[in-house]
């Protein structure tokens, strides 16, 4: 039954007139006693009461803030309309979506991948297991959504990248990397451990709908590809796109759209496999 209201608003996305509903909100993070902003987009059905709604978490990158998405993407509120669904953009900091093992007040897994979706579902009509989450990103948040999509596989249900870090260890000196993980000559075990590269080796008894791209001319192309090729080699199922594009803004809200299509499908099996 918590599919219902999802499939009857499925069918009616197309209706005229609609204007998805920005907001701010301030979320408690108990693992590092601090409040963060995030932007919630609730579709303008919403008002209507008509029950539960999927969730995308959608991730910033280096340098980026919770506010990040809406500000250069605006017409993403549209999506929120045309999909039926709620996007939510936390505040990531530069913390790579990682629990720090060397710092102990930057924790932001624990953040993201649960404090967060409580936060949520305590305060808006969603749906309350993992087959109504995904999450996704670009750059640190393309990390971001796979990593905790692998980790957290009991929370979300779908995960994606979008030019994401996916390998952090060709990058020793860069993005503050150093100081979440330690040098990286003298901490080397960190800089595996915490890379979705490996990560994904410890495949999550439930499976996953993965979707990933990355532009040719980016900067984390290459680890992208040998991510690409590590996850076939190993079987996991996923979508890979590849085409000309740069690690920018114009990628980015081109990709966005590709992402939040799949994951629109994704939610739209998993009720059809509920009325079964």
């Amino acid at each position: 039954m918590r599919y219902l209201s999802f499939f009857i608003l499925v069918l009616v996305f197309n209706l005229a007139g609609k204007a998805a509903i920005v907001d701010s909100v301030t979320i408690r993070s108990k693992a590092m006693n601090k409040d963060y902003k995030a932007v919630v987009i609730v579709p303008d059905n919403y008002k209507n009461d008509f029950g539960a709604y999927p969730v995308v978490y959608l991730l910033h990158g280096y340098g980026g803030w919770f506010s990040n998405w809406i500000t250069r993407m605006p017409q993403l509120s549209g999506f929120a309309d045309r999909y039926n669904l709620i996007i939510v953009c936390p505040e990531g900091k530069n913390a790579w979506y990682i629990d720090s093992p060397v710092d102990n007040d930057s924790k932001f897994e624990t953040y993201i991948g649960v404090e967060v979706p409580a936060y949520i579902d305590s305060h808006y009509n969603t749906i309350k297991d993992r087959t109504g989450r995904a999450i996704t990103g670009f750059s640190m948040g393309g990390h971001g959504g796979l990593y905790l999509g692998f980790r957290h596989s009991d929370i979300f249900g779908a995960c994606g990248s979008m030019s994401g870090g996916v390998d952090l260890r060709p990058f020793p000196k860069n993005w503050q990397l150093p100081k979440l993980l330690g040098d990286s000559a003298k901490k080397p075990a960190n800089w595996k451990e915490y890379s979705v590269t490996t990560i994904i080796e410890n495949k999550p008894k439930d499976s996953l709908a993965i979707i990933m791209d990355c532009g040719t001319e980016d900067f984390f192309y290459d680890v992208n590809k040998e991510l690409h090729a590590k996850m076939l080699k190993l079987k996991i199922a996923h979508e890979y796109i590849e085409r000309p594009g740069k690690h920018d803004w114009d990628y980015w809200k081109n990709a966005v759209q590709y992402q939040l299509f799949f994951f629109s499908n994704y939610f739209r099996r998993e009720f059809i496999k509920s009325r079964r």
